[in-house]
């Protein structure tokens, strides 16, 4: 059993942004660019389910999750500066937060060894009472604690390697000893967390791995990092599962940032990440899909990543 699952859903492109750096032709991009190739034809491709609003409530104050569906419904049309809505956003959302549950019963049901959800709106920055900077409800988050509620794993990793600090995953787990988060990200930047003294508190004192970086890094500096200290770091932790918060806006290519990571780049830190799964946890691991404002790079830098899943 070696396939990798690829999860995505037409809803998505519902989730209506425009004119906005988040939009659905980021989407768009990926999907003509996988399906181009042949290695298309070997994915599983499957269906997200939407996420129950207990399992989002999980990570999310109920009352947030309230508000933004009356929000979506009554035609409001951003949450912040930076969040866009629109009448589909609260409905995508759902199925956005869900795939990464649909993503950890395949792997768990040994559907698939590993997979990528192309899902949108993102969700790293999502705190538990707030949307902001793109993000509605915190995919990932909702992802880890349905594996260890529904599937009863002990200790979840998750890795981000989108630009900006995943502030909302952090924050969602710095007292929490079950999930290990760790972030390379560019600093200072948005949201102007993620420094190396964020180490976590409380039972989870130790449980949080930060790697700001200076502008213009590259990939030397990322694959070290990986190889030399992250790497060490889930070894030691010894996760059940590996989440990968995979936003391509480090890219060299990106509107949006100023970091110097190549395409090739993503596809080795996925190969180390699979090669340590392997190792830890039988190779169960779930991407899912954060920032990346180039569309060709973004459609590259995923085609390298998934080719990646599959060896």
């Amino acid at each position: 059993m070696n396939k990798t699952g690829y999860i995505y859903h037409p809803l998505y492109l519902k989730h209506e942004t425009e004119p906005h750096p988040e939009n659905p032709g980021r989407l768009e991009a990926i999907s003509a660019r996988l399906e181009s190739f042949d290695m298309y034809s070997s994915l599983l491709c499957l269906d997200p389910r939407p996420a129950e609003i207990e399992q989002v409530s999980a990570n999310h104050d109920p009352g947030y999750v309230k508000d933004l569906k009356r929000y979506c419904q009554t035609g409001v049309r951003s949450l912040d500066s930076d969040t866009v809505i629109s009448q589909d956003s609260y409905s995508a959302a759902l199925l956005s937060a869900g795939a990464g549950l649909t993503a950890v019963d395949a792997i768990m049901n040994k559907q698939c060894r590993n997979a990528f959800c192309a899902v949108r709106p993102p969700g790293h920055h999502a705190e538990r009472d707030r949307g902001m900077g793109f993000c509605l409800f915190n995919n990932i988050a909702v992802t880890a604690r349905y594996a260890i509620q529904q599937w009863e794993m002990n200790r979840v990793f998750i890795f981000d390697w989108d630009v900006h600090h995943g502030n909302g995953t952090q924050n969602s787990f710095y007292k929490d000893s079950h999930v290990y988060y760790s972030s390379i990200h560019q600093y200072p930047f948005y949201p102007g967390t993620g420094s190396h003294e964020e180490t976590g508190s409380g039972d989870g004192l130790g449980a949080t791995l930060n790697f700001p970086l200076r502008a213009f890094e590259d990939d030397a500096t990322y694959l070290s990092i990986v190889t030399d200290k992250l790497i060490p770091a889930i070894q030691k932790f010894a996760p059940d599962l590996i989440l990968i918060s995979a936003g391509f806006d480090a890219h060299e290519d990106d509107p949006l940032a100023q970091m110097n990571v190549s395409t090739e780049c993503f596809g080795e830190m996925t190969r180390l990440l699979t090669q340590v799964a392997d190792e830890v946890c039988d190779g169960r691991l779930v991407s899912l899909l954060e920032g990346g404002y180039s569309h060709e790079a973004l459609a590259d830098s995923v085609l390298s990543h998934i080719q990646a899943l599959q060896k």
